[in-house]
């Protein structure tokens, strides 16, 4: 979508931000989602029930709440660098403490390690985008920031399962890690300081009143609405399409492949359309088209499906998921005033993650391990599973509604103030 010809545009200096930002989420995304597709690997070398994948997906998310609470109360008072730095090298440890795992639990610590500083590396990297980028930009910015996810797929899923193929599943941990290590470097010595919220961090700020805003308390609402949707899904889609529609393990990396091309197309455009129209109209349109697609392939019962239709169907899902996701993010940076963001942020992520370990969980619980035959095995409850991510899916536009205009208001009210500021 071709902005118009009037419409303001970044500079070098915003887009150098904004690159180095991605390359920072596409590490920690990197290191969440190969951990999905890698499941019925791991689970076979560590004798874990596919059933109980989303206990490993779990781990992470818990870890990253909890990390997200306690950042919230100190992440405002560091340089944003600094602290993405120190978020990000703990991510490599915990990262590559994953590849050295040799049972369950030492893998769930691991993952812990891993989530504990991955919530917060996300939660600054947002909030330096908020920073930086102006909001009439920002649905671009993010949409740029998101597609790190769709990078990660189109290459970082597809040779992680080549490397697990080739080398073993523990290669593709190692891999990330020494991946991380290097955008760590970069964030480091490419990223500007990043302090000029500093000052107004250091006055006394009442962070209960900013939980006690209506505005925020949607917003939030909204995130874990928007995170238990997808993820009751997420952890288990590798495993699904792999048992209950017959997707070969060597064609998995294809569809990843495949899904990655189409959402990192759709969060660039999506981002555009964000700044253009508005999360709310964009937001429904993915939210919409998530109860789509989850109806038709994940709720229906389906058995032994063209690799073709499988890879159809993780497309599909990853182009409505992509843009849901990236109305709703944009829409959020704009709740908070600057010298809250990194706590707003960091209390958001850890709303994401605490309502993506419940919904991974929920799914475990939901789901079973069915063995058909000898050595043939499917995962039963997937129709409940649907269920549920259509129904948290229906709400999402409603959340957006209301938040948008809440966003709408506050920004005109503040117009109005400066306004009469400027005048006396």
């Amino acid at each position: 979508m071709k902005p118009p010809s009037d419409a303001p545009q970044m500079t070098r200096g915003q887009w150098i931000i904004v690159l180095l930002i991605g390359a920072v989420q596409f590490v920690n995304i990197l290191d969440f989602v190969i951990v999905m597709p890698l499941g019925p690997d791991f689970a076979k070398a560590l004798g874990v029930p596919e059933s109980n994948l989303g206990y490993v997906g779990g781990a992470y998310t818990g870890a990253a709440a909890i990390s997200g609470l306690l950042g919230s109360l100190f992440l405002d008072f560091f340089d944003r660098r600094k602290a993405l730095a120190a978020a990000m090298f703990g991510l490599v440890v915990g990262t590559a403490s994953a590849g050295l795992a040799y049972d369950l639990p030492t893998l769930l610590a691991a993952r812990v390690v891993a989530g504990a500083f991955g919530g917060p590396a996300t939660s600054i990297a947002f909030s330096i985008i908020a920073d930086a980028i102006p909001s009439s930009l920002r649905g671009r910015a993010m949409g740029t920031v998101m597609g790190a996810f769709s990078i990660a797929s189109v290459f970082g899923v597809p040779l992680g399962l080549w490397a697990a193929e080739h080398f073993g599943w523990r290669a593709p941990f190692m891999g990330v890690a020494a991946v991380g290590l290097v955008v760590c470097a970069m964030a480091i010595f490419a990223l500007p300081p990043m302090t000029g919220h500093l000052e107004r961090a250091k006055q006394k700020v009442d962070v209960g009143a900013m939980l006690r805003d209506p505005l925020v308390q949607l917003s939030y609402l909204m995130t874990g609405v928007v995170m238990m949707a997808g993820f009751v899904l997420i952890p288990n889609i590798a495993a699904y399409l792999q048992m209950n529609l017959g997707l070969p393990r060597d064609a998995l990396k294809y569809a990843y492949g495949g899904g990655g091309i189409a959402s990192l197309i759709t969060t660039q455009l999506g981002g555009r359309a964000v700044d253009r129209f508005g999360s709310f109209r964009v937001g429904t349109v993915g939210a919409f088209s998530v109860i789509g697609v989850v109806f038709a392939f994940f709720y229906l019962p389906h058995e032994g499906v063209q690799v073709w239709v499988a890879t159809l169907v993780f497309v599909g899902f990853m182009i409505a998921n992509g843009l849901r996701n990236v109305s709703y993010n944009t829409l959020t940076t704009k709740v908070p005033p600057p010298e809250l963001r990194a706590r707003f942020q960091s209390l958001q992520s850890a709303v994401q993650h605490g309502a993506s370990a419940f919904a991974a969980v929920l799914s475990a619980q939901l789901l079973t391990t069915v063995e058909v035959t000898p050595g043939l095995k499917r995962l039963g409850g997937m129709d409940h599973v649907a269920l549920v991510s259509m129904s948290l899916s229906l709400v999402i536009p409603g959340l957006l509604f209301i938040v948008e205009r809440g966003v709408q208001r506050r920004a005109a009210a503040a117009e109005v103030r400066h306004a009469q500021e400027a005048r006396g």
